[in-house]
């Protein structure tokens, strides 16, 4: 694993950086082979992205002065280990309309925090409420 920070001269990583990218399980792209498909050496986990690979696009991302894509794949990151369906309630209650109070957004922050350790993704859930609350944009359901 390298140290050195990644900038724009690394982009594309699987072009220029080969060596630097691995699936979940450790697999490197040179593992990834039709033969070991065929035989059953490679699963969904050395497909997917990795949140260490989402965190060197933001270092990339950032370099090229992209702070907003950069942030966005830092959020990413925080996201990989999250399962589908508690991803799919935070895009739920995060819809206008849908949380039904401050409070409720706030705890949904301190509950993705805890639980996955994402603490960027909680504050952007809570920079929401706040915004949310500003707008007036919780649910008036009683």
């Amino acid at each position: 694993m390298t140290t050195a920070k990644l900038t724009t001269a690394d982009y594309p990583l699987a072009e220029r950086r080969p060596e630097l990218v691995t699936g979940k399980r450790g697999k490197s792209l040179d593992d990834i082979t039709l033969d070991a498909v065929m035989a059953d050496d490679i699963s969904m986990d050395d497909l997917s992205i990795t949140r260490h690979a989402l965190h060197q696009q933001a270092e990339i991302a950032a370099d090229a002065g992209r702070a907003t894509l950069a942030q966005n794949f830092r959020r990413a990151a925080e996201l990989v280990d999250v399962p589908q369906e508690t991803i799919m309630q935070i895009y739920e209650r995060l819809r206008p309309g849908r949380a039904q109070s401050k409070a409720e957004l706030v705890q949904l922050a301190h509950d993705i925090e805890q639980r996955y350790g994402a603490q960027v993704i909680a504050a952007f859930i809570r920079e929401a409420a706040d915004v949310y609350d500003r707008r007036g944009l919780f649910s008036k359901r009683f």
